[in-house]
């Protein structure tokens, strides 16, 4: 059964640093391209990071330059580094695995990660 885990969210000050993780069970993660999503308070969820199995990596504007996607297919997880927090990083933070299966996308998602960015 496939299981995401994520975990390290908490408190912090405006311009510390955390690091995410997501732990993958399962057996599909070496094969999946894996992202990062935040659901601001009130909001909708969004992309943040990703990185495919080549290990190429893509940002939303906010995130890129602060925050690094990166993952350890020997342990199955993947790893947001986030870098000078802002009080806008705050939320939700959400990993999710994608393998293409016949040409069609199946998406698992974890419980998710509480990140509050505040003075």
């Amino acid at each position: 059964q496939v299981q995401l885990v994520e975990s390290g969210g908490g408190s912090m000050q405006p311009g510390e640093s955390l690091k995410l993780s997501c732990v993958v069970s399962g057996g599909i993660f070496r094969e999946s391209q894996m992202s990062w999503h935040r659901r601001p308070v009130g909001g909708h969820r969004e992309l943040v990071a990703e990185i495919n199995t080549r290990g190429e990596t893509d940002y939303v504007d906010s995130a890129r330059g602060r925050f690094t996607i990166t993952r350890d297919d020997d342990k199955s997880t993947l790893y947001l580094h986030m870098n000078n927090l802002r009080p806008e990083d705050t939320g939700v933070y959400y990993c999710s695995a994608r393998r293409m299966i016949f040409g069609a996308p199946l998406d698992w998602w974890g419980q998710g990660t509480r990140v509050t960015v505040s003075s």
